[in-house]
């Protein structure tokens, strides 16, 4: 078994800068190989996968991980933010610097991100990779009571407001209370270290963090995995942890009829793993997703091999 490398060599590893649109977006490469592209969840970034590159690498792929525009080290813009905002920056940094069908894999916004990447972009996409997939940026109406619609309106208001936005963002990006966030959904509660509160708290002080929160809290929501699914004709492989809070298992569903259907879709639950497996559960999620591409790279050599 390959040894994972420290965290503390994965956090330092140097961190890249790309233009885009006049906005600094920050980015890793590691290693040679297919490209695999990594993308985070919400309010987290490039160092939420610190458990995952170098085991990646080390299984002979090139790893791409970005910063989200908003989020990490990228610039905070003063915009209105959206999944197709996302989806335009991840396409355009293909074009840039890879220019090879690459396997995508996300945690949460960053899985659907992906399956978007996937479903509308064959022509640069290899496959999918679902950690835990949110079903939208943010919920839709018709997902909420009337009393939770109102309640998530007026606290969204809350945080534009210039008179109350900063004094309820300072309070929710407080270290304690990002530690009582991530118990939540992280079942594993030795996963919960002081290191990976900092990845969460220090973007959060970046200047304009606030009006970024504020501006996703009020975003459309964007595709649902059910209107993106018929478009895919890739492999995917969706990864769940089973005690998630945020999104219940129960979105795995539809993935699950697909596969019994015949679709190219392989579904792994996790026991005891909450929103973030792979850093929740890296010993079981890493082998998975390394199992998972060696059978897909096979499929396809036997597939070339016979046309």
């Amino acid at each position: 078994m390959t040894a994972t490398p420290s965290l503390t060599s994965i956090r330092s590893t140097d961190k890249l800068t790309w233009n885009w649109r006049g906005h600094q977006i920050k980015y890793t490469v590691t290693g040679k190989g297919q490209p695999l592209f990594l993308i985070h969840g919400f309010g987290a970034s490039i160092d939420h996968w610190r458990k995952n590159i170098p085991v990646f690498a080390a299984g002979g792929y090139q790893v791409y991980a970005i910063d989200l525009l908003g989020f990490g080290g990228s610039d905070k813009a003063l915009i209105d933010y959206s999944m197709e905002l996302w989806e335009e920056l991840v396409v355009d940094f293909w074009h840039e610097y890879i220019n090879q069908p690459t396997v995508f894999v996300g945690n949460s916004i960053g899985a659907l991100l992906s399956l978007m990447l996937v479903a509308h972009h064959p022509e640069i996409s290899a496959g999918g990779v679902l950690i835990n997939c949110a079903g939208g940026l943010n919920h839709r109406p018709d997902e909420l009571n009337f009393l939770l619609r109102n309640v998530m309106g007026i606290f969204t208001n809350i945080v534009a407001s210039p008179a109350f936005g900063k004094f309820i963002f300072d309070r929710v990006r407080q270290k304690s209370r990002i530690r009582s966030s991530l118990y939540q959904v992280y079942p594993r509660r030795e996963a919960v270290t002081d290191e990976l509160i900092d990845i969460i708290y220090e973007p959060a002080c970046d200047p304009g963090a606030q009006a970024v929160f504020a501006s996703i809290l009020s975003a459309p929501p964007g595709p649902t995995p059910e209107s993106l699914l018929p478009q895919v004709t890739q492999p995917l492989l969706v990864l769940w942890g089973e005690n998630d809070p945020w999104t219940p298992i129960k979105g795995a569903t539809v993935y699950r009829e697909l596969a019994t259907a015949g679709k190219p879709i392989q579904v792994v639950s996790i026991p005891n793993a909450g929103h973030c497996p792979h850093d929740e559960y890296p010993e079981i999620v890493n082998p998975a997703i390394l199992e998972w591409l060696e059978t897909f790279s096979a499929a396809a050599a036997v597939k070339n091999r016979d046309d």
